[in-house]
């Protein structure tokens, strides 16, 4: 019994867990996860948190500079400004309303109705209640549609508006109005547009045509381009800027859940390379910056202005793009294009001289990371891309060019003056020899037959 004593002990000890413990865990087996919903990957939530790795990557470009947007960056003490200009907007839309057009009350009633969906737009638990989220959605909703309606010149503005009036603050609201984790869902936008529309005059402007014209003062898009996207409708504004540049026959292509590969080899060579095996590269004519053509041996690029706008679009977007599952993955294809074409600073000067990136960012070499960093940590479908075949015939030319090897000796041997200088000498003393190896048999060939014919 003695010697049983501390061995049971120990037992007892090591393998028995209180009640409590249990219990607790219980409990937090029936928990919901806050920060990632576990119906975020359903088709209905499409506004996230942009992954922590693609944070890390590029910090400033998915934080709002001035404008607060929805719940995920409400209350945040740098966007005071505006919010309190919201407000402002909000007392200007109400008091030019005519009289039988909804009244506050009206706006908020509609959006109640339809609380739950938008709860189910987010990818975490949004901990303001009911009221504080139908009046954030109100009020943010309403101060978007005025933007773009005072921009459009559908709704009075007043020319010493300080919000037009200082000429850095429009394109700030476009960039903010444009980052993922600062939208509200496109059916709240439509449903206080269609609330609204007495506000307004000239009502025949559609709510995605009156955001597109106002994004046009950064990407410029003819008319008749943006005719065609009357109807456009995206999940986000985000959302339909980005549709606004895909071809609608691609719009709708479902991703098959495939194996999704991130390639840490080169999909293509860079530009200048490519240059030297004889591709030839070109400013493509096109609406859309993501229609690139390869055909005979020409890759066809439509210029893309990289500034502070483009960069913080297709920053977003490639992070919607990869936090969304139901929608096509251009962005992501583009900007692994590009990012295999710029390698280096010399690949971005070359797509200059080209006319193909104007570069309003900075340095080549801060362009060449931009788009080197754009694809870091992103999933890219080698197999299902818009870009596929694009992909394997600049491939397949690039391989199988005779005039590789040429191009190769060219690169080597004719890039300065000096190893000019030293090929030409290499050539030249290659003909030398060939003359004198021609000489030594000639001289060694002619003497037998100048000699009188030897007698039979």
């Amino acid at each position: 019994m003695e010697n049983g004593g501390p061995d049971h002990h120990h037992h007892h000890h090591h393998h028995v867990v209180t009640v409590e413990e249990v219990e607790k865990m219980e409990e937090e087996i029936k928990q919901n996860p806050t920060l990632l919903n576990k119906s975020a990957g359903n088709e209905s939530c499409c506004i996230f948190r942009v992954p922590q790795s693609l944070i890390e990557i590029n910090k400033k470009a998915y934080q709002p500079q001035i404008v607060s947007i929805g719940p995920f960056h409400h209350g945040k003490p740098h966007l005071e400004m505006i919010e309190q200009h919201k407000w402002r907007f909000l007392g200007e839309l109400l008091a030019r309303s005519p009289p039988n057009s909804p009244k506050l009350d009206q706006y908020l009633k509609a959006v109640a109705s339809i609380e739950s969906r938008i709860r189910k737009s987010y990818s975490e638990h949004i901990a303001f209640d009911r009221i504080h989220l139908i009046k954030m959605m109100v009020l943010d909703g309403l101060f978007i549609i005025e933007v773009i309606a005072k921009v459009g010149r559908v709704a009075p503005s007043d020319p010493d508006d300080s919000i037009f009036n200082m000429s850095w603050m429009c394109p700030y609201l476009m960039r903010d109005f444009l980052r993922f984790e600062n939208q509200i869902p496109f059916f709240v936008l439509k449903k206080l547009f269609d609330l609204s529309k007495d506000t307004r005059k000239g009502g025949g402007q559609t709510l995605a045509r009156l955001a597109l014209e106002f994004f046009n003062y950064l990407v410029q898009r003819p008319k008749e381009v943006l005719d065609r996207m009357d109807n456009l409708e995206g999940k986000h504004l985000l959302d339909l800027f980005r549709l606004s540049f895909i071809p609608s026959t691609q719009q709708q292509t479902n991703p098959r859940r495939g194996k999704k590969i991130v390639p840490s080899f080169q999909l293509i060579q860079s530009a200048k390379k490519l240059n030297l095996a004889g591709i030839e590269l070109k400013t493509g004519m096109a609406d859309s910056f993501l229609d690139i053509r390869f055909h005979n041996g020409v890759l066809q690029i439509p210029q893309i202005t990289i500034d502070d706008f483009t960069t913080s679009l297709l920053l977003n977007s490639v992070a919607f793009e990869q936090c969304y599952s139901h929608c096509s993955k251009h962005m992501i294809a583009y900007a692994t294009l590009m990012g295999c074409l710029m390698n280096t600073p010399s690949d971005v000067d070359f797509l200059c001289d080209k006319k193909i990136v104007e570069n309003y960012l900075g340095t080549d070499d801060e362009v060449a990371q931009f788009f080197n960093l754009l694809g870091k940590d992103v999933a890219f479908d080698i197999e299902n891309n818009y870009l596929k075949k694009v992909f394997e015939n600049v491939n397949g030319y690039y391989r199988n060019d005779v005039l590789v090897q040429w191009a190769g000796f060219k690169h080597t041997y004719f890039n300065t003056p000096w190893s000019f200088i030293s090929a030409l000498a290499a050539t030249f003393l290659l003909l030398l020899t060939m003359i004198q190896a021609f000489f030594a048999i000639y001289s060694y060939k002619v003497p037998a037959n100048l000699s009188p014919a030897a007698p039979p």
